[in-house]
């Protein structure tokens, strides 16, 4: 099956048209990681850049070298070349204030914040906080100061949330749930309370049980005092919704190589191709690789098993056939596969070289490469200087291997099944690191792989 085109990060990054990268994916998939390592190689090839992230562990402040972050952008101290990184954490309530204090006079701000339906709403109403991220998104494209825009979304177990988000949230405040709330009291007395709990009983319990008896009143003084305000998030919501679609966005949908985060991921490329938003392309984080891949995992367990029988213990001792042979094997010397194996072991061979593989074996006094003369244990096999037969622990390294490949052949036939699906999504591979990124450094070399693609891909 044909590879999936390189995506090319460094040019995506260099156009000056480029101003907002949503890094968007399912939850656990490494966008902070990735969003973070993007806007520090674009800072250092000299663009100004603001990285937006929603990710509430703060690993991004630790990894920039920043005690905090809040939602004022914090500059980046360290960066190499002329460009500016700065970056900042969403605060879902204060975001909500924000827009509360720039569009209602001082007395009604200060009725609606103190407000407790309010407060429960900007705190913790679903799709809050997508809307949130998007809002301050908008924000700062309005403001300019940046010429990118970095945002890496809020975890989900549906990476579609952030994008219906600003629609749902829009709706709830500028539709008729909040009017029909409002009901009771242009009703007025007894009547109204009557409406209210014979028809609404159902709907009104939960906020009833969390706002408490002081319910109908909050919500008429939220409503009242919001009520010139519910237009614009409509207004805003769409304006967002704009930008998401605009030639200067591109979306980087991230993802493992595993079945469900590819699944997902395929879902998301769909979804943006429905609702005509620019894709640039797939980020596969965690990918695994091998220094050895021309060892297979078949023929690596069959040598460990080979190593584990011990000497004098060859294919086909006890089980009634011929000599050295066992159902369905080839004998010695006549090897289909081509590999480089006599007698069954792995042999050592110098470049360009063969064995002879018409010798039928070498002799068991013979040292082979993975059989070092040495003192024996006591089942006749040689020794290190821990005691620890070398013939078990080159057989225990073997099955590490082959486990390794198992892992590398289900990664290629996810990767492979994403491809066949959505052949026209550029592919950016970031092989898995020992462990967790914590500085500069490490974003660097990040950002220095998802740059070498096309070399990567000239070099398979």
């Amino acid at each position: 099956m044909d590879a999936a085109a390189p995506l090319d990060i460094d040019p995506l990054l260099d156009d000056p048209k480029t101003r907002i990268v949503v890094c968007c994916g399912s939850g656990g998939v490494g966008k902070t990681t990735t969003a973070a390592a993007l806007g520090l190689r674009a800072a250092e090839r000299g663009r100004k850049v603001v990285v937006l992230t929603i990710d509430p562990a703060r690993r991004l402040a630790q990894s920039m070298g920043i005690d905090s972050l809040d939602n004022t952008p914090r500059r980046v101290k360290g960066v190499d070349g002329d460009g500016e990184l700065h970056a900042m954490m969403l605060d879902m309530k204060r975001t909500f204030d924000e827009i509360v204090e720039a569009h209602a006079d001082p007395e009604r701000a200060r009725a609606i914040l103190s407000n407790p339906f309010y407060q429960s709403l900007s705190a913790g109403f679903a799709g809050t906080q997508e809307y949130m991220a998007m809002e301050k998104l908008g924000q700062l494209r309005a403001r300019d100061a940046w010429d990118l825009i970095i945002v890496d979304t809020p975890p989900s177990r549906s990476a579609l949330d952030f994008l219906d988000a600003p629609k749902r949230l829009g709706s709830f405040l500028d539709g008729k749930f909040i009017r029909l709330l409002m009901a009771p009291a242009k009703m007025g007395g007894r009547a109204g309370m009557k409406f209210l709990n014979v028809g609404m009983s159902m709907m009104t319990g939960t906020l009833g049980k969390l706002l408490g008896g002081q319910l109908l009143r909050d919500v008429q003084t939220f409503v009242a005092a919001m009520d010139t305000m519910f237009g614009g998030f409509r207004t805003r919501a769409d304006a967002t919704y704009r930008l998401l679609q605009a030639p200067g966005t591109a979306f980087l949908v991230v993802a493992a190589p595993e079945r469900d985060a590819l699944r997902e991921a395929a879902y998301f490329v769909e979804r943006l191709a429905a609702d005509s938003m620019p894709l640039a392309g797939l980020v596969l984080n965690r990918v695994h690789g091998s220094g050895a891949a021309r060892l297979s995992a078949e023929r690596a367990l069959a040598a460990a098993e080979h190593l584990e029988e011990g000497p004098g213990e060859g294919p086909g001792e006890g089980s009634g056939e011929g000599p050295g042979e066992s159902p369905g094997e080839h004998p010695p010397g006549e090897n289909p596969s081509g590999e480089n194996l006599v007698d069954g072991r792995i042999v050592d061979q110098g470049p360009g070289k063969a064995e002879d593989r018409g010798t039928g074996g070498s002799s068991p006094e013979a040292p082979s490469a993975l059989s070092p003369t040495g003192p024996e244990d006591e089942d006749g096999g040689p020794e290190d200087q821990d005691g620890v037969s070398v013939d078990r622990l080159t057989a225990g390294l073997l099955r590490l291997h082959a486990e390794r490949m198992q892992v590398l052949a289900r990664e290629q036939r996810t990767r492979d099944r994403f491809t066949a699906l959505h052949p026209e999504v550029p592919v950016a591979e970031v092989a898995a690191l020992p462990g967790d990124v914590h500085d500069l450094a490490g974003l660097r070399a990040i950002g220095e792989r998802l740059a070498a693609q096309e070399e990567q891909a000239g070099a398979l």
